[in-house]
Parts: structure tokens; sequence; C-alpha cells
């Protein structure tokens, strides 16, 4: 308890683990990372199919890498193994399976509360990503089909009757994938998938095309019923459908709740920050996919971690550690 870090980072995705690298080259030292999963970029690990591709460019938004990091296009496992990489070869310490739950700013420092223990460090850095709370439906769940509800691919298995909820990149990817051995719909408010990135635009446009996935665009549902234990979804303009599986694709939300509780200001649903991406509070940042209106872009991310290091030592160092 009475020791304190230098900087605390909550969340190991890609804008944490810059940060602590950053920070690291920038002469910051006593830097722990904490995460509530088992590893590092759970998002990464969960929400990304085998062999994605993650592009610095994320949906053709160019940018301009700014530190010392040099991130580029892969897939999912060359992805994870860069991270696993520039963790190893950097002195941070990460601890996983710990959850925090809130942040209390003292004479001095912040005290970051975890079930059954807290640490105290000089500047605290949140990195949680949208999709660590994925967006879920706001109509009623029946108890009986909760089982049939998904949000990866995690449970899916062959011969399925599919429904796939969502028009940007996992989603399209999702049917895409599933629809090698299995009978997929892909329903979509909008008319065309112009959210997702033009590889998938293309993908989903042939497994159409090839009658591989059947779109149903344009259509918003209305609820789920529980019919023997097969999900019966109610569509808004068409005929209900019943399918044994449905995965909602369709993004993540704020943790508002976790910000509140730690005094964080939020405007439009994203945390308040200066161009520092200081918050309200000062010493304590965030950085990532939650300051984004979308998320996503990793590049951003690692500018972000950049920023924030540089204006924590009071200005960038040249040196190439």
């Amino acid at each position: 308890m009475n020791h304190i870090y230098n900087l605390a980072i909550i969340g190991a995705g890609p804008a944490g683990i810059a940060t602590a690298v950053e920070g690291y080259l920038q002469g910051i030292r006593d830097i722990v990372i904490l995460e509530k999963d088992q590893n590092h970029n759970s998002t990464i690990r969960k929400y990304y199919k085998d062999n994605k591709r993650v592009d610095k460019d994320w949906k053709g938004q160019k940018v301009e890498l700014d530190g010392r990091i040099y991130f580029v296009d892969g897939t999912k496992e060359t992805t994870l193994d860069f991270f696993d990489e520039i963790l190893d070869k950097h002195s941070v310490e990460l601890q996983t399976h710990v959850e925090v739950q809130k942040i209390e700013k003292k004479e001095g420092h912040f005290e970051v509360f975890m079930a059954g223990k807290s640490i105290n460090a000089k500047n605290v850095v949140v990195t949680i990503g949208r999709m660590g709370k994925p967006n879920k439906p706001t109509y009623k769940v029946p108890t009986g089909i909760k089982k049939k509800i998904g949000y990866t691919l995690d449970g899916c298995s062959e011969g399925e009757k599919v429904l796939v909820v969502g028009g940007g990149d996992s989603a399209v990817e999702y049917a895409v994938d599933l629809s090698e051995k299995n009978d997929v719909s892909i329903c979509y408010r909008r008319e065309s998938f112009e959210r997702a990135n033009p590889t998938n635009q293309t993908s989903i446009a042939n497994a159409i095309i090839h009658k591989k996935v059947n779109p149903i665009l344009n259509m918003n549902i209305e609820g789920l019923e529980d019919e023997e234990g097969r999900v019966r979804v109610v569509f808004s303009e068409t005929e209900p459908q019943v399918y044994d599986r449905v995965i909602y694709a369709i993004g993540g939300t704020t943790p508002s709740s976790f910000l509140a509780s730690s005094g964080i200001a939020e405007e439009d649903g994203k945390p308040v920050h200066d161009e520092n991406y200081e918050t309200n509070i000062k010493g304590l940042f965030v950085a990532g996919d939650i300051t984004q209106e979308s998320g996503g872009s990793i590049a951003l991310g690692l500018n972000h971690g950049y920023a924030i290091a540089c204006f924590i030592q009071g200005g960038c160092q040249i040196s190439k550690d």
C-alpha cells in the first residue's frame, strides 16, 4: 500500500501497451498495466476471427505514427506476436485477472481499487476499450434462449441456421466465415455495408451473389421469442424467422458507470479530455477506443500513448532506445 507507481495503466490493449512502452522509452520507470482478462489484447483475441486482417489505416483512415512503436499491417496472429515482443523488450509490469472498480484522487497520487486490493500511482491512464462492453439488444432476451445469443463466434457449431446482426467489419466477417458450414443470414438496419472496409464489402457482396449469405437489409428487429429452444426473431417489416443462433456484432459502449465512479466527466458518450488526453482530473488520462467515436484504430491508440508519455515527462526525448 505504501508503494507508489509512477504510471498505472488500466487495460492491456494497443493504447495501454503503447502508453507503457513509450513511457519507458521516455525514461519513466516503475510502470504497471492492469488487465482484467488473462492476457493482453483480449478484444483482438475474442472478437477477431483467426487470420483476420489488421490494418494500420483502419477503415482507410490514414494515420502517421508519432512514436517509436513501428506498427504495420498484418493479421490477428502477427499483431498479437508484435505486442508480445514489445512487452518482452521493455521493463513493464503486467498484472492480469485484475478488474479495476474505481480510481480515487488522493493527496499527490491516485489509489486504484480492484477486488480485494488497491495500488497507488502518480499518474493513471484509462485505456479500456468499448468492445470490453459489447452493445446488446434493447429488447428482452427470453431466459430459455440466452445460450443461443452471442457476441462472438464462441459456441458456434456446424450445420446451424444463424442470424448475424450488424453491418460493420465484425458482422460481415462473422457472416462470411460461418457461411462455409452454416445457413447464414445477416440483418442490418441500412441498405448497404458501407461501414465495412473495402475488402469486407467485396467479401459479403460475393457471398450474397453466390447465395452463401442471405441479406436482410433496411430492417430492424423488434424482439426475440423462445420457440421450443430456438430463437424466433420478430422483424419490423417482414415475417418472423426462426434460427438456431443469433450473433450480435453491433459495436460497444463507453463504460459510463466506471468513468462516473472515478469522477471522469463525459460529453456525448465520450470522456472529456484535452489535447494531451488528460481528463478533468489532473494526472488522470484516457486513451484508445474509449476516446473515439466508433473505436477500432490501433494506430490512433499508439499515438495517444506516445502523446501521454511525452506530456507526463514534460516533452519528448529524441534518443532511439
